[in-house]
């Protein structure tokens, strides 16, 4: 083992959105910044970016992007007048586009780290005691030793395991190989029906393939504002994912080139044959091998590691950001903004998060996106509050895009107006729940979103019209259906 000569101001281990930002934040801040990180291409090289880029959120949405493209191409332009003859899936070529975008974007990180002067350093980061940080790699058996001032923890997570589903990444695969299949299941099984599960199942069943989903929950999407779930569970079912929920898979079986799954409901024991299964049933803190024993770090019972409101560990000078702690769902931009946030708080410029602002996005076709509380928990808690709901068949940009399906959702205290909760079911969700968030970031009321001048024809105005729903105002002429 040898000890570097270099001495930084600042260590990140892991260049994941956190990592990679809090790494270039840190850097224009004036500090001396090395991030360490263990993603390898299939050169052997640095491939930045984290599970978001490498076998995350950018490789689904790039094969989602190619699978709308060929739905589209079979099922919605003869609408058009529009006729394609001999259409056909070629799935590595698919892959390679995902690869190239991977490429691209990762280029782009190194790039900027290059710009600010970052330090990139290839291989696995361990926090040891005193601030230091040990590097070791797969092709080396020697280790360096890093030291600094701060350490900033940006390891993000893995994907969940299940002990009745072995992953063998052959038959029984995980999100990420799931993400390089290069030929198309007939029957695809999906443990778990939440966000990943989704995403997945979106892709995979524009592509042709047969999809069961199977959720222990007995209820649909539970952290959605519960007419949002509803919708969704008609829209998908009609787009033919096949929604089992209630469903405990209590084992798997291999038979030759074909996995049999059995599970339980409430009507008893149920078998399913499938080509391939994917575990989509979460993810978990990647701090297993994070720090050395001896280095002290506190975790809790479920791997997160324990931060105050700061982000600060339980150790002086080190830091924990992204899907390593609780502080709010795993979301890259929560991520992002905890990067920027740490970097500054150790610049001392101490901006806090505001983490009941941040959005959350099911990126499916149609997509749902969300921020603030849901109308159930307002029930619970005992808030008065009132509802303005609009649908997209009412609206005319959606009706020409033939983008027809879910509604805008908002909710407002009935007392002050302040608006509580903004729930969206619909093609550019993603996009279209940014207006909301700035709204209530400045503590809008529905009454100046209702105020505010939207562009029309639009898709944005379906959030004016939901605000003007609110109070029984809107002049659009009632959905279709």
């Amino acid at each position: 083992m040898s000890d570097a000569k270099k001495q930084y101001d600042v260590i990140v281990i892991g260049a994941g959105p956190a990592g990679y930002v809090a790494a270039m934040r840190s850097a224009q801040l004036g500090f001396k910044v090395a991030c360490v990180d263990k993603w390898s291409n299939v050169e052997g090289q640095a491939s930045l970016g984290g599970t978001y880029v490498n076998a995350g959120c950018i490789a689904a949405m790039s094969l989602l992007e190619s699978a709308k493209i060929y739905h589209a191409l079979q099922h919605d332009l003869a609408q058009h007048g529009i006729h394609a003859e001999n259409i056909s899936i070629d799935l590595k070529q698919m892959l390679s586009r995902k690869n190239q975008i991977i490429l691209n974007l990762s280029e782009q990180i190194k790039q900027c780290f290059e710009h600010y002067k970052v330090d990139c350093v290839h291989g696995r980061g361990r926090l040891l005691a005193d601030n230091r940080v040990e590097i070791s790699s797969e092709n080396q058996a020697d280790k360096t030793i890093l030291t600094a001032e701060h350490v900033i923890l940006a390891t993000g997570s893995v994907p969940m395991e299940l002990r009745c589903a072995p992953i063998d990444n052959s038959l029984i695969i995980d999100s990420t190989t799931t993400l390089n299949i290069e030929e198309l299941p007939k029957r695809l099984g999906i443990i778990g029906a939440g966000i990943i599960g989704l995403e997945l199942a979106s892709i995979w069943n524009r592509l042709g393939s047969e999809v069961v989903l199977l959720d222990a929950q007995e209820h649909f999407l539970t952290t959605t504002d519960w007419q949002i779930s509803q919708e969704a569970y008609h829209i998908y079912t009609e787009q033919g994912l096949d929604l089992r929920l209630g469903a405990r898979v209590t084992a798997t079986k291999k038979i030759g080139q074909t996995v049999l799954v059995e599970y339980q409901d409430s009507k008893g024991i149920h078998q399913l044959e499938l080509d391939k299964l994917i575990v989509a049933v979460g993810r978990r803190p990647n701090s297993q091998k994070i720090a050395a024993p001896e280095a002290g770090l506190l975790l809790d019972e479920n791997g997160f590691v324990h931060v105050d409101e700061n982000c600060c560990t339980n150790l002086p000078g080190v830091y924990a950001i992204g899907d390593l702690t609780s502080l709010a769902p795993m979301l890259a931009h929560k991520g992002l903004e905890e990067g920027t946030f740490v970097a500054e708080y150790i610049a001392n410029q101490h901006t806090a998060i505001h983490y009941d602002g941040i959005p959350s996005v099911i990126y499916t076709e149609p997509e749902i996106a969300w921020v603030g509380q849901t109308e159930q928990v307002l029930k619970t808690i005992g808030v008065r509050y009132k509802v303005g709901v609009f649908h997209f068949n009412a609206c005319g940009r959606a009706q020409t895009a033939g983008k027809t399906d879910g509604f805008v959702k908002i909710i407002s205290h009935a007392d002050t107006d302040a608006i509580l909760g903004v729930h969206i079911m619909g093609s550019l969700a993603s996009e279209l729940i940014a207006e909301a968030v700035v709204a209530m970031e400045f503590s809008a009321s529905s009454e100046d979103l209702a105020r505010t001048i939207h562009a029309h024809p639009s898709i944005s105005e379906a959030l004016h019209e939901a605000a003007l729903a609110l109070d029984k105002r809107s002049l659009r002429i009632p959905p279709i259906g």
